[in-house]
């Protein structure tokens, strides 16, 4: 079904032309992903549901108080609650720019004091657990070449499974094509590069000769879903029975950091992650410093526990 059409069936016509035009806005002009657009109407379509308004133009800061009681009955989580915030308050400012609100009536809403938990990352011997493992079925040496790539070169899942044969470039680098359509270029660690050839090789004996760009393949012989990559990641991580939740996030997690253990270079990481702003990477200072607390408390004398 066409998302205009989806969006106009579930409210008034007055309510739904300019959701319509701004989820046209994100994903054309700003060149958000599909997933956060249609997160992005999720929220608002759930929004509506407790704002009472017949118009957008009756929006008041009233009205995101009242909704945020609901949402607090609801139980929903101070993330999601934030989240709507977000989501509320952009497309508000949309339509002041668009001169059909004065003002934004979500400016003066304060999102909600929310703990932020440490991303989850393993430590080297258990990414070393994970990813060695010798194998010489088609799926299993896909596999390794994918998560090398994910550890070596800490790109997000989005830019792994978005990968075409023509980003491979000379020189042991690889392109990516990150948030807001940014490329950027990553160095081939000696096991991604040696992975990766592996699967060339296997590549082209599957599609000898194809349109098909995509650099990693499904069985299908099509372009690898993320849902694919972590469902294999669950695979092997019970094979190599690691028994923990591990996400293709987490192999991200653990190159950060790594690499900042090791280099103690912020800017560098930044780079290479992809991140905007350093504020984003600082939180792996945050892991560093439990790593080093850890240390301590198991070295020091006057730390350890009698």
């Amino acid at each position: 079904m066409n998302a205009s059409l989806a969006i106009e069936e579930q409210i008034p016509p007055q309510l739904s032309s300019w959701v319509i035009d701004f989820i046209h806005h994100i994903r054309v002009e700003r060149q958000l992903s599909e997933h956060t657009c249609k997160n992005y109407q999720r929220q608002i379509l759930s929004a509506l549901n407790h704002l009472n308004i017949d118009n957008w133009a009756e929006l008041t800061a009233d009205h995101i108080k009242m909704m945020l009681m609901h949402c607090s009955k609801e139980k929903l989580s101070t993330r999601t609650i934030n989240l709507r915030l977000t989501v509320l308050r952009n497309f508000c400012e949309f339509m002041v720019t668009r001169e059909y609100l004065s003002n934004n009536p979500v400016a003066s809403i304060q999102s909600l004091k929310q703990s932020k938990p440490l991303p989850k990352q393993l430590n080297v011997d258990e990414m070393g657990s994970l990813l060695n493992f010798d194998t010489t079925e088609f799926l299993g040496i896909r596999d390794k070449a994918m998560f090398e790539l994910l550890y070596g070169c800490g790109m997000r899942l989005s830019e792994l499974t978005g990968l075409e044969l023509n980003d491979i470039l000379a020189g042991d680098e690889v392109r990516v094509i990150g948030k807001g359509n940014k490329e950027r270029r990553l160095p081939l660690g000696r096991q991604a590069k040696v992975a990766l050839g592996l699967w060339l090789s296997e590549r082209d004996k599957l599609l000898p000769s194809s349109d098909e760009k995509a650099l990693f393949l499904s069985k299908r012989k099509t372009r690898i879903s993320n849902r694919q990559v972590q469902n294999r990641l669950d695979y092997w991580a019970k094979q190599q029975t690691l028994y923990q939740q591990i996400s293709p996030h987490t192999l991200r997690h653990s190159f950060a950091t790594h690499v900042l253990e090791s280099s103690n270079d912020l800017r560098g990481v930044q780079e290479l992650l992809g991140h905007a702003n350093l504020s984003t990477t600082q939180v792996y200072t945050h892991l560093n410093f439990q790593h080093l607390s850890q240390i301590y408390d198991k070295a020091h004398p006057r730390a350890k526990k009698k």
